[in-house]
């Protein structure tokens, strides 16, 4: 990609979330995919790009394509884990630029929730469950450890990314989680794997969502205002967090600098940020990584409602994994909450004069990182 945007998201969608019995993974994408298409102001037929993950189907989009009755000119189902569907603003991007497709469709859906939060045993950590081993949160757990140990971080700290989480979902009325909570509350929430609590720990639901990439000549002639993508990078060091080569060092560091850069744009000019908020120590190391503050800061750059509502800096309006949804990969998500906010279609949670917004998805056990910069003149 150059550094001068020739495509742009023009539609997202989501299924219904949270409980959803009786549907399958497939129904739910299927969901989302129309409803982002119908956004765009175009039809399935338009489609001829699809790219999707799963956990559920070992051909996410062989799946896809025939629910939707689509033979795609171009398909990729890359696995990178949670950060897949940031992934593939890349992806689609180089195959739209290269004349592969004409319209990518970016999809995933997921029954976790109904499913008691399913984890294939074979991802959960070859070397770590013979230790006792909790896949995922030890691994996180783990991480934030780690950082409370070298920078004095606090439980306090985390929690009030949680409280900060649940403030943004409490304007969402789609939010799965909108119940007040407090710091006290986080704090004497059950420990699932020390020093993290239930309150620090992501959502399991059920969900879907897709968003629809085009060339911005194509963009032109839709009716909806196009979000163009100014940068992506992706990276990844490790898979099993026993392997990670520091705790408290991701491969954000390496792909915001390169996504910003990309994009032409520095820290002042990012108006939100979505972050993969899988667990409270997220934030505060993506935060870090990604040169919003220096390194084993996060805890306090976050302190007094930094990243909450009226805050410095939005972090996850709609409430992120950790209050809005959460339905096994929230990377889609990210996606369609910037773009929405940079639309300015998002309702009491809307963020001012939103203009440039910076996704950062992950995937594995802190494994594989990839940064996105989205931008609208809006």
């Amino acid at each position: 990609m150059s550094r001068q945007p020739d495509v742009a998201i023009v539609g997202v969608g989501e299924s219904r979330h949270g409980l959803v019995p009786g549907v399958t993974p497939e129904e739910l994408m299927v969901e989302a995919s129309i409803a982002a298409v119908t956004d765009a102001g175009l039809s399935v037929r338009d489609v001829d790009g699809l790219f999707s993950s799963s956990a559920y189907y070992f051909l996410p989009t062989l799946t896809l394509g025939e629910s939707l009755g689509i033979a795609p000119r171009f398909s990729d189902a890359t696995s990178l884990g949670g950060s897949s569907f940031v992934a593939y603003v890349a992806h689609a991007a180089a195959a739209l630029s290269a004349g592969l497709c004409d319209v990518a469709l970016i999809a995933y859906g997921s029954t976790q929730r109904s499913q008691g939060g399913l984890v294939s045993r074979s991802e959960q950590g070859r070397f770590e469950v013979p230790l006792g081993y909790r896949y995922p949160a030890s691994g996180y757990a783990l991480a934030a450890a780690r950082h409370m140990y070298e920078y004095g971080t606090t439980p306090e700290q985390l929690a009030e990314v949680a409280v900060s989480a649940r403030q943004w979902a409490r304007l969402t009325p789609r939010a799965f989680a909108r119940d007040p909570l407090t710091i006290e509350d986080v704090l004497a929430s059950p420990v699932i794997s020390s020093p993290l609590r239930a309150a620090d720990c992501c959502l399991v639901t059920d969900g879907g969502a897709a968003f629809v990439m085009t060339r911005a000549d194509v963009a032109r002639d839709l009716a909806r205002q196009a979000v163009a993508v100014l940068g992506v990078a992706e990276s990844h060091e490790h898979r099993d967090i026993s392997e990670m080569p520091d705790l408290v060092r991701t491969a954000a560091r390496l792909t915001g600098p390169r996504a910003m850069a990309m994009a032409g744009v520095g820290h002042s000019d990012i108006d939100l940020v979505t972050l993969y908020d899988a667990f409270t120590i997220n934030v505060l190391l993506f935060l870090e990584d990604l040169g919003f503050c220096e390194k084993g800061e996060g805890g306090s750059f976050i302190s007094g409602g930094r990243i909450a509502p009226g805050g410095e800096l939005p972090v996850n309006p709609n409430g992120g994994g950790l209050s809005y949804t959460h339905p096994g990969m929230l990377g889609a998500f990210l996606v369609v909450e910037a773009v929405r906010q940079l639309r300015g279609e998002a309702g009491d949670r809307q963020v001012p004069a939103a203009r440039r917004a910076l996704v950062h998805g992950c995937g594995g056990v802190l494994s594989s990182h990839v940064t996105a910069v989205l931008g609208s003149d809006g």
